[in-house]
């Protein structure tokens, strides 16, 4: 375990700032798609017109924008789970570059789509930035947790939400009118993630591959601890090496673990199940939903640019993001976690009595717009940043790959029925929509409290040999050689 006294080495700022670029596109691609809308539907109705002669219907044209919005989705669903046929084959580095492939792509089909002409180039390339997207949200966490020394790994980890924050933010701002969310600019708009895509793919060769994939699954373990004191500006790493031989030792004694395994086995299924609610606590807590409602709350209180209040709210996202990367290793994951859902589910209580009361009290409306920023900044306390990185730390190298492919999946499947259905839910909830949200964020809270452990300054095998324990003694029946395969005597 690493001392506190800890510096940050160039070469590891390096490995982890190109790395998170991966999460920018995230957000860019979660963000771009909302500001255009109203041009993009212009062109879609364009298209129409010129192809079958005849003004799109409203029912086609909603069909064609839903599908153009919630195929990203499906595209992270699918990348997702193919973090595990790639990380453990090419490598985490490689696997990263590899995935930029798919950034070119999509990028070509949406910002040719106009000239084309062609409002299914611009699906395709929703659904190819999608795999893309996918594949990031796994590879880009274990990459980070993997470089990363024990004692700065949660606020390291912490950077990919904030990748993801600050690419919805430049989305936003991209995406105004005086920029590029106008009729002639929005190919461009779409089309720009090829400039981040080349930057990492410049800067990824200058990286080193993570040493623990050089160690346990290469077995090279000169080149292993070349890596680490380039990471770490030529410290020990006796501490290093030997808390990774003692996961390589662990993982001789498991046998591989494929996805199938890893979701029948009873001796996954605590670490698994807490990996999985802490994503839905992440997707369902209702932040798309807030952003969802928040420019028609501006309009209501009376704003001249509800769109600029919205950035106001990206930007609080942004600010709390950077709050949680310098207090995640002091205050630790759990209670951090536990925090942002309780503050959520508060401001979820004053969101739901300002908008009950929003037509009759006239000030209501800013008490909404102080529940948003709070609901926002909370998120980015806890449920927003932790979820992506606290499952690397829950589980060995063995496993590892398939529960983020597990858990990635989780969190993009959320996302896809909270896109497709709050709509459906608003309409006939109304102002109390958000109870349904206090609700779930008291229930992920009750979780948590009594079943996520608190990951903060411990090594990944002390971890997972906390669930191992629980396992051995949790009333499952296991012969003493499953046991002794997964280190159950193993001691905190």
């Amino acid at each position: 375990m690493q001392g506190r006294d800890f510096e940050i080495t160039f070469p590891l700022l390096l490995s982890v700032g190109t790395a998170v670029i991966g999460s920018l596109q995230f957000g860019y691609n979660t963000g771009v798609i909302n500001a255009p809308q109203k041009v993009i539907e212009g062109f879609i109705n364009d298209t129409w017109r010129d192809r079958y002669e005849t003004p799109i219907t409203k029912n086609s044209l909603t069909a064609i924008w839903s599908l153009s919005v919630s195929i990203f989705s499906v595209g992270g669903i699918l990348g997702s789970f193919s973090v595990g046929l790639f990380v453990n084959t090419l490598g985490r580095k490689n696997s990263m570059l590899m995935a930029n492939i798919l950034a070119f792509a999509a990028s070509a089909l949406m910002g040719f789509s106009k000239m084309a002409s062609s409002w299914e180039m611009l699906i395709i390339g929703r659904f190819v930035v999608g795999l893309y997207s996918g594949l990031s949200t796994g590879f880009v966490p274990m990459y980070v947790g993997e470089v990363s020394p024990t004692s700065l790994r949660g606020a390291l980890g912490t950077l990919h939400q904030l990748g993801i924050v600050l690419g919805i933010l430049i989305a936003q701002v991209f995406g105004l009118e005086s920029i590029m969310g106008n009729d002639t600019l929005w190919p461009l708009l779409l089309g720009f993630i090829f400039i981040p895509a080349v930057i990492q793919c410049v800067l990824l060769p200058l990286c080193p591959e993570s040493p623990r994939f050089l160690l346990i699954n290469k077995n090279e373990e000169n080149k292993a601890k070349s890596v680490l004191k380039k990471l770490r500006g030529n410290r020990d790493v006796s501490a290093d090496m030997q808390e990774m031989k003692e996961e390589s030792r662990q993982m001789m004694r498991e046998k591989k673990v494929t996805i199938k395994e890893l979701i029948m086995s009873p001796l996954y299924r605590q670490p698994l199940i807490v990996a999985i609610i802490l994503q839905l606590s992440q997707q369902l807590s209702g932040i798309n939903a807030v952003f969802y409602y928040s420019t028609r709350i501006f309009e209501k209180a009376g704003v001249e640019q509800p769109v600029y209040a919205t950035i106001g709210a990206g930007v609080v996202n942004t600010a709390f993001t950077v709050v949680s990367l310098f207090i995640v290793e002091r205050a630790g994951r759990r209670s951090l976690h536990l925090t942002g859902l309780l503050g959520m589910a508060g401001s979820a209580i004053l969101m739901t009595i300002a908008l009950a009361l929003l037509e009759k009290v006239k000030w209501m409306s800013y008490l909404s717009i102080v529940a948003i920023f709070g609901f926002v900044a909370f998120f980015e306390i806890g449920p927003g940043p932790i979820p992506w990185f606290i499952v690397a730390e829950l589980f060995s190298q063995g496993p590892r790959p398939s529960a983020i492919a597990v858990a990635g999946l989780s969190n993009w499947t959320a996302n896809f029925i909270v896109g497709m259905g709050f709509q459906y839910v608003e309409e006939a909830c109304g102002a109390y929509v958000f109870v349904i949200f206090t609700v779930l964020l008291l229930l992920f809270f009750v979780f948590t409290y009594f079943k996520v452990p608190e990951t903060k300054g411990r090594t990944f095998d002390e971890i997972t040999a906390g669930f191992r324990r629980t396992a051995s003694t949790g009333g499952e029946k296991h012969s003493p050689e499953e046991l002794n395969s997964l280190g159950a005597d193993s001691q905190l």
